[in-house]
């Protein structure tokens, strides 16, 4: 009720007795003159002294000269820094924010690709982070913003999954949840006819551009994947989570550096001979640590990686820049592939 009437409207005084009403106006006054320079203000839009004053008259708090120069010096010595300009009449301003303009740049453009996020909390989320930089900066933002060309999931549950997936992870139960498909008419088709899916949640991973929980099944033994904006009615299970060699030794991060498009492979040993020429493509891969070895010309290195159909797609891409040098069961993979492929488009 308080911060509703705060943001609205004038300071009701009525509401306070007269033996709280000196601090507990104090302590409003001090935390609207904060909020107001930090909206507000920055290093190259100040406000006067005689601006502040008149800001926080017309919300209904009185200020006069002296008590705001010694509210300005509460809040720099516990920690809220802010700067002024001398002159006849001080400018007040504030500028150290937990996230520089560029870094609030990069935020917004990722939200605004990320395709898992809907139109409307994408819309949110921009303005939400725009006002970190204050009115005048966030404004800027805005108008700098590019619309990516970015197919948008209306799944308007994705972040409601993610928090629940979240909870879950931190106290270590379960999850169960409603999973569907798109049929070539936009419908919803749910899996196994309604029946609520029951795993252990790992982790959430964003690769290739959505949003994924990695969670092991107890019926099949193995790690699943599960796109978090083709779940609905997520839910955290009273149930604890299953404790299992592999959840105990679970590496997120190690993992996705084996997979290729978020499909399950079977983990092997690969080998490959590759090209100089794509050696940008190799560390965007693996990573700028990945072991290179030069010999007669070529590169030669040895990871592991899941060999799934994306991983073949992937080698393949490459065309004659990365050859698959062992094992000999994942060089026949690729040559099955590549005849498949050839007799697909026929002669």
């Amino acid at each position: 009720m308080t911060k509703r009437r705060l943001q609205s409207g004038k300071l009701n005084y009525k509401k306070y007795s007269v033996s709280n009403m000196d601090d507990s106006i104090k302590k409003i006054r001090i935390m609207k003159l904060w909020e107001l320079l930090n909206r507000e203000t920055d290093e190259d839009n100040p406000l006067t002294t005689e601006q502040i004053l008149s800001k926080l008259e017309d919300m209904g708090i009185p200020c006069h000269r002296k008590t705001l120069y010694e509210d300005i010096k509460i809040l720099n010595t516990c920690g809220y820094e802010v700067l002024v300009n001398r002159s006849i009449s001080n400018e007040y301003y504030v500028m150290d924010r937990a996230f520089d303009v560029p870094e609030l740049k990069i935020l917004l453009d990722a939200v605004q690709a990320a395709r898992f996020i809907s139109p409307k909390k994408t819309e949110e989320f921009v303005r939400k982070i725009a006002n970190l930089a204050g009115d005048s900066k966030a404004e800027v933002l805005k108008h700098n913003i590019v619309e990516y060309n970015t197919s948008k999931c209306t799944n308007e549950q994705v972040l409601y999954n993610i928090n629940e997936i979240s909870q879950a992870i931190v106290n270590k139960k379960k999850v169960s949840f409603l999973y569907f498909k798109l049929t070539p008419e936009h419908k919803k088709t749910y899996q196994h006819a309604h029946r609520r899916y029951l795993v252990n949640p790992l982790a959430t991973v964003f690769a290739d551009d959505k949003y994924y929980l990695v969670c092991f099944d107890d019926k099949y033994g193995n790690i699943v994947h599960y796109r978090v904006d083709r779940m609905e009615s997520v839910m955290m299970e009273d149930r604890d989570a299953s404790e299992t060699v592999v959840s105990q030794n679970f590496n997120a991060t190690g993992r996705k550096q084996q997979m290729f498009g978020m499909f399950v492979g079977k983990p092997e040993e690969v080998s490959f001979e590759a090209d100089k020429s794509i050696i940008d493509g190799l560390f965007d891969k693996f990573g700028d640590d990945l072991k290179l070895q030069e010999e007669d010309g070529k590169l030669k290195f040895q990871v592991t990686a899941e060999v799934s159909p994306t991983f073949i797609a992937w080698v393949v891409g490459f065309g004659d820049k990365l050859k698959v040098t062992a094992p000999k069961r994942v060089v026949k993979k690729i040559k099955e592939h590549l005849q498949k492929t050839l007799e697909f488009y026929g002669e």
